[in-house]
């Protein structure tokens, strides 16, 4: 009825799937999973670390990129996002970091920024604290105030933290809330000099502007907040969940930051 040949036929009927298919069967079910355990965060390259490190995989970014695309994987987007500043403002205030974001140690400089988070109350603002050695978020404070108080409150607990007393660079951009007084005399009690970026330059902190491009993207873009409790819960869960502890960093030769650090203090 479907002139179909007969050898045809008896071909399809015992064919035998190729070593190639049967392994493209098991990296795309190992893909799934490890797409769906990062909550849907990782892109091929990273996926393809998590196959060499943890399944002992080697495959390459090309060949997981194209079975992420036949499972209908949705690659993560890296746009970075637009951020407008008062070129206006023009104190002079000296920038110690020249863009120079790699140190031998931790605790040696530290950056900070403020990101707005939209909830249907109104906004909330984020402010971290990153130490370059890593690239590990130390602290993070959420507020529904945007102020001095959200700095020196993040800095209190990056010190408590790191357990560390002054000859650290604080490296911020010159918004009203790090230029200010009373976080000028908190650095001074506690030994921290302050670094600030160039005027309208959001390149001179890219270390936490990069952060938070992927934040939002990997995290805040894709939920809907009513509250600020609902704010301090997605980002605990993905600093402390993921970020430190399990996300690659192409910086670190894609080790997570906490692993970088606890190798070099086990080794020092």
């Amino acid at each position: 009825m479907l002139r179909v040949n007969r050898s045809t036929y008896y071909a399809h009927l015992n064919h035998t799937p190729s070593k190639r298919s049967i392994e493209n069967d098991k990296i795309s079910g190992l893909i799934l999973k490890i797409y769906l355990d990062n909550k849907k965060r990782f892109g091929a390259n990273k996926t393809r670390y998590v196959l060499e490190c943890e399944y002992g995989i080697k495959v390459s970014v090309r060949r997981v990129y194209r079975l992420m695309k036949s499972l209908n994987l949705p690659k993560m987007s890296t746009v970075k996002p637009r951020i407008q500043y008062n070129s206006n403002y023009s104190i002079n205030l000296e920038n110690l970091t020249n863009r120079q974001f790699t140190t031998n140690k931790p605790n040696l400089v530290w950056c900070s920024d403020i990101t707005y988070i939209k909830t249907s109350s109104g906004f909330v603002y984020l402010c971290v604290i990153i130490d370059l050695f890593s690239r590990k978020v130390i602290a993070y404070t959420v507020s529904s105030v945007q102020n001095s108080n959200l700095i020196i409150s993040t800095l209190q607990k990056a010190i408590n933290s790191r357990n560390v007393s002054g000859n650290i660079i604080f490296h911020s951009d010159r918004g009203s809330q790090y230029t200010s007084a009373q976080t000028a005399r908190f650095c001074d009690f506690h030994n921290i000099t302050r670094s600030f970026s160039g005027v309208a330059n959001p390149y001179d902190n890219a270390v936490a502007e990069s952060f938070f491009k992927f934040l939002k993207h990997e995290e805040l873009k894709r939920k809907r907040f009513t509250n600020l409790l609902q704010v301090k819960s997605a980002v605990f869960e993905y600093i402390e969940g993921f970020y430190n502890s399990k996300r690659p960093h192409s910086f670190n030769n894609m080790l997570p930051p906490n692993t970088k650090e606890n190798l070099f203090f086990s080794t020092s």
